[in-house]
C-alpha cells in the first residue's frame, strides 16, 4: 500500500512529466477516485505549487506555466544515468568541470532519498573513466561559444595558435564538435583556407559571433569528419591495403584513426597515411583474417620482417 506522501509527490511528477492531465487519467494511473485526487492537488496547492485546472469535461490540471521545480524525483535508470554523466563530465578535460560536479552533485544529493543517495555515491566510488590522456582547455568559453554558434548556425570570427606556436585570425561556420583522444575540436568550414577544417578547442583564442548565418550539409557528424581528418593527413607512405573481410569485422579490429575503409566487392580497402612502415606491419599482423599488401612494396618488407622476428620468438 502507498503512503499519502508518495501519492501526492506521484501526482506532482505525472504534471512534471506530462505537462497538462485530465483528472480521470491521472486517478487511472494512481488507482484512486476522484475526490482524493483532488484532495491531493488541494495539497500540493497548500505547499506552494500553482496548478491550473480547467473545469468541465475535457478539463484537466497543469503546472502554472512558467514554474520549474528541481528535478525532485528520480527513478533507478534516471539516477544512473546521472551519476555516469557528472563522472565523465569531470574526466573529460572540461576546465573548472570538478568544483561545478561537486557543486551538482551536492544539489542533486539534497533533494535525493537516501536510497538514491546510496546508488549515485557507489557509482561515484566505484566507477573509473580512462581519460588519462585528456587535454583540459584553460577554460570552458569557447566549446560554450562554439557549441551555441554551431545550434545556431551562425557564423564566428575566430583566433586560433597552431602547434608550431604560429597566431592566426578567421571566419568559421562551426558545423559540430567531438571529443577524441583526450581533446576538444571543433569541426567546420574554414574561410580562411576556404575548406573543411578541425581545430582543437585548447589552441582556440578568442571566438566572436558574427552576423551571417551558415547551412550545415544535411547529415553531417564531427567525430566521423575528425577521424576521417586525421587519417588522410599527408604522411612519409601512402598505404593500401585489401582486407579479406567485410567491413563490420574490420571496423571491429582496426581502430578508426588508422585509416579509411571502403567496402569493395573483393574486401575491404585499407587507405592510410604512416611514417612507420613497422608499425603498420604490426597492426596487420594481429589481424585474423588476411590481406594483400597494394602499396607501396616496402610494406611487404616490413611485414616480412615482422613475421621473421615472431618466428624466432615462437622458437626461443
Amino acid at each position: 500500500m502507498y503512503h499519502p506522501t508518495t501519492r501526492v509527490l506521484a501526482v506532482l511528477e505525472l504534471l512534471q512529466t506530462h505537462g497538462r492531465m485530465s483528472g480521470a487519467e491521472m486517478a487511472a494511473r494512481l488507482e484512486i477516485d476522484g475526490r482524493t485526487l483532488r484532495r491531493y492537488i488541494v495539497t500540493l496547492e497548500e505547499m506552494g505549487i500553482p496548478i491550473t485546472t480547467d473545469r468541465g469535461r475535457h478539463g484537466g490540471y497543469a503546472l502554472m506555466a512558467g514554474f520549474k521545480l528541481p528535478p525532485m524525483m528520480f527513478t533507478d535508470d534516471e539516477a544512473l544515468a546521472l551519476a555516469i554523466g557528472l563522472l565523465a563530465a569531470r574526466s573529460l578535460g572540461l576546465a573548472e568541470a570538478a568544483p561545478a560536479v561537486a557543486s551538482a552533485q551536492a544539489k542533486l544529493e539534497r533533494i535525493m532519498p537516501s536510497n538514491l543517495k546510496r546508488r549515485v555515491s557507489a557509482v561515484d566510488e566505484t566507477v573509473r573513466f580512462d581519460f588519462s590522456q585528456a587535454t583540459s582547455p584553460d577554460n570552458n568559453a569557447a566549446l560554450v561559444a562554439l557549441s551555441a554558434a554551431a545550434q545556431t548556425r551562425q557564423r564566428v570570427h575566430m583566433h586560433y595558435r597552431s602547434a608550431q606556436g604560429d597566431d592566426s585570425e578567421r571566419d568559421f561556420d562551426p558545423y559540430g564538435l567531438a571529443y577524441r583522444g583526450g581533446r576538444w575540436y571543433v569541426a567546420g568550414m574554414c574561410h580562411l583556407r576556404k575548406d573543411l577544417r578541425s581545430f582543437r578547442l585548447d589552441r582556440v583564442g578568442q571566438v566572436r559571433q558574427l552576423d551571417q548565418e551558415f547551412t550545415r550539409p544535411a547529415n553531417f557528424d564531427a567525430l566521423t569528419h575528425l577521424a576521417f581528418s586525421v587519417a588522410s593527413i599527408p604522411r612519409a607512405f601512402a598505404i593500401e591495403v585489401l582486407l579479406k573481410t567485410d567491413l563490420k569485422s574490420a571496423r571491429e579490429q582496426l581502430f578508426d584513426a588508422i585509416g579509411i575503409l571502403e567496402q569493395t566487392e573483393d574486401g575491404v580497402l585499407l587507405h592510410n597515411q604512416s611514417d612507420d612502415l613497422d608499425w603498420f606491419a604490426r597492426q596487420l599482423a594481429h589481424l585474423p583474417f588476411a590481406f594483400e599488401i597494394h602499396h607501396p612494396a616496402a610494406l611487404r618488407d616490413a611485414v616480412t620482417s615482422c613475421a621473421l622476428r615472431l618466428l624466432q620468438l615462437a622458437k626461443k
